[in-house]
């Protein structure tokens, strides 16, 4: 949940394909009860292996707000221009939980000096929550855009297997105030409430994120697995309805393509593709991920593949080589993707 979209983005682009391709596909193989991924390639659906299992998504959720920020912002309800104060934001921001993505995104807004007396433009929060995954800036925009709202998108859009979003930055402060048998105590309705009620204590006190310090590995495993969750097939029908061009308003298409499609600021990469985003998630246990790409050539890839319950060597053994898995699904150099699929629909 916690690593930035930017380092992600030039890992992908620069990387050469090599066989460490193979460790997310024979991990997939291998531990069907852990992962769930759904590929489609040009329209047609190439992969599909437990779609329809609800996961937790991590900040990989952060796309669904992102969407409704566009939507708002095409129904002229926000300005992506009007100016948010930083301490507004900063009053979510709880230190050594977001692996650097706060002081990463300040510090670059500080060095292209976009922040005007401490303000920074609303469009600029939300590529924040989506390029360095701010948990900050996404606590902050549920509040802006409306929860109620951000949830009923998730309707509209379609989507069968998503859990309603709550203010899950807010529920660390639950799991801070409570010990582990009452939290496994607790049901999830309750859990939620106790999140919600959470995020206006942090919204009206700037001081309470302070106290938030008992972060223990247990009790994070229990707020690992209560994040929203979704299915694979459910948000590759989402890079679907981005990539597609079709499904939003021009004017809401604009604003996602602002937000989302970040790569596209390297020349290099826009010299084979004409659209691309992504967004991924992780916990300790947890590694999501989604793309999407139309490359100059009009081919199009759409892919979510989600991992859960894993071990920390499994972790970080995936993660080391998600950036070649998705590289050689982009390209197929010598076959890769070829290669990639047929393994993944082998008996």
């Amino acid at each position: 949940m916690y690593k930035s979209f930017i380092q992600a983005v030039l890992l992908i682009f620069v990387a050469s394909i090599t066989h460490g391709q193979d460790t997310i596909v024979h991990f997939i193989k291998d531990n069907p009860d852990k992962s769930s991924i759904y590929f489609r390639y040009n329209g047609k659906i190439l992969v599909d292996i437990n779609s329809d299992r609800a996961m937790p998504l991590a900040s990989t959720v952060k796309i669904i707000v992102a969407i409704e920020y566009a939507e708002q912002a095409a129904a002229g309800t926000i300005n992506p221009n009007t100016l948010i104060d930083t301490s507004d934001i900063n009053r979510y921001y709880i230190p050594n939980t977001d692996g650097g993505a706060q002081p990463g995104w300040t510090n670059l807004m500080t060095s292209q000096n976009l922040f005007v007396d401490g303000k920074v433009s609303l469009e600029e929060v939300v590529k924040g929550m989506i390029n360095f995954s701010s948990n900050a800036n996404t606590e902050y925009l549920i509040d802006l855009l409306g929860l109620d709202n951000v949830n009923m998108r998730t309707e509209t859009l379609g989507l069968k297997s998503h859990t309603p979003l709550y203010y899950f930055i807010s529920a660390l402060k639950v799991i801070n105030d409570h010990s582990k048998e009452e939290l496994e105590n607790m049901s999830l309705d309750e859990y939620v409430s106790a999140a919600n009620s959470n995020h206006t204590m942090l919204k009206n006190d700037r001081n309470i994120v302070n106290t938030i310090t008992a972060l223990t590995i247990d009790k994070q495993y229990i707020w690992s697995n209560r994040l929203p969750a979704a299915s694979t097939h459910d948000y590759a029908s989402i890079m679907q309805k981005i990539n597609g061009r079709e499904y939003f308003s021009p004017e809401a298409q604009k604003n996602i393509d602002i937000v989302m499609e970040g790569i596209l600021q390297n020349p290099a990469n826009r010299k084979w593709l004409k659209h691309a985003g992504m967004k991924g998630g992780s916990t300790m246990w947890i590694l999501t991920k989604v793309m999407y790409a139309t490359k100059t050539d009009d081919e199009t890839v759409e892919l979510a593949y989600f991992f859960n319950d894993l071990s920390l060597t499994e972790q970080l053994k995936l993660q080391k080589d998600m950036n070649k898995f998705e590289l050689a699904i982009l390209s197929n150099k010598e076959g890769a993707r070829d290669r990639i699929t047929e393994l993944l629909n082998s008996k």
